[in-house]
């Protein structure tokens, strides 16, 4: 291949470490327990290598159709085209194993899977020309793929922008019952307090009666007491 000082290359060389480090990690995976917080970080930390090598990869592919077609020779351009479609079977493999959907997600997501692989093959066969005509053709999809994401994210705000307004809908209905419920205890309190006072005077007034009724009662026995006396 071309020197290291390519950028193509500089990337490739730091992807295949990349893949290198990830098929280290997860051979070591095997002496680990097969539960518990040290195997769950271990392979947490599998997973983001392999997103990341997942965006090396998408740069590769991006950097390869951006090389100026008499840069490099049809056969260096098979090469690297190899090159990278063994790095990107790789990843899938191990992001098929450890479950990292969001890696096929972002190529499908930017039309870059299968599409990127066929169009590798397409290259094979065509003179300068027909590979600039591809390239600008790769970089249109690319820009509208980018035009779908945006549109994608767009729609996302509008989303967001909606269940905001209904949450503060909410919060303000809320804070409503709330003042209402403290206006209700309020009333309830001074409700209560007046109970209480009656219920003060209530007993006061019985305690009244029941006393004018022990003196009645004594001056009607002493009358009685009198004329007993008085007549026996």
């Amino acid at each position: 291949m071309a020197s290291s000082s390519d950028p193509w290359m500089k990337e490739y060389t730091e992807a295949s470490k990349l893949v290198d480090d990830i098929s280290s990690m997860i051979a070591d995976r095997g002496s680990l327990p097969q539960s518990g917080p040290e195997i769950m970080r271990h392979t947490s930390a599998i997973r983001r290598k392999i997103t990341i090598l997942g965006t090396r990869l998408d740069s590769l592919v991006t950097l390869l159709s951006r090389i100026p077609p008499k840069s490099l020779t049809d056969k260096e351009m098979h090469k690297r085209q190899d090159a990278l479609s063994n790095l990107k079977s790789k990843a899938k493999q191990m992001g098929t194993s450890f479950n990292v959907s969001n890696f096929a997600n972002r190529e499908d997501l930017l039309g870059q899977g299968k599409k990127a692989a066929d169009d590798m093959s397409r290259v094979a066969g065509l003179d300068n020309q027909g590979i600039v005509g591809l390239q600008r053709q790769v970089m249109k999809e690319q820009d509208e793929g980018l035009e779908r994401l945006e549109e994608t994210v767009l729609s996302t705000k509008h989303i967001a922008l909606a269940v905001n307004e209904e949450l503060t809908l909410h919060t303000r209905l809320i804070d409503d019952l709330e003042d209402h419920v403290d206006v209700t205890n309020s009333r309830l309190q001074r409700v209560q307090k007046g109970l209480a006072v009656l219920n003060k005077r209530t007993k006061g007034g019985c305690s009244c009666m029941a006393l004018l009724l022990s003196v009645a009662a004594i001056v009607l026995l002493a009358v009685i007491v009198w004329l007993l006396i008085k007549y026996l």
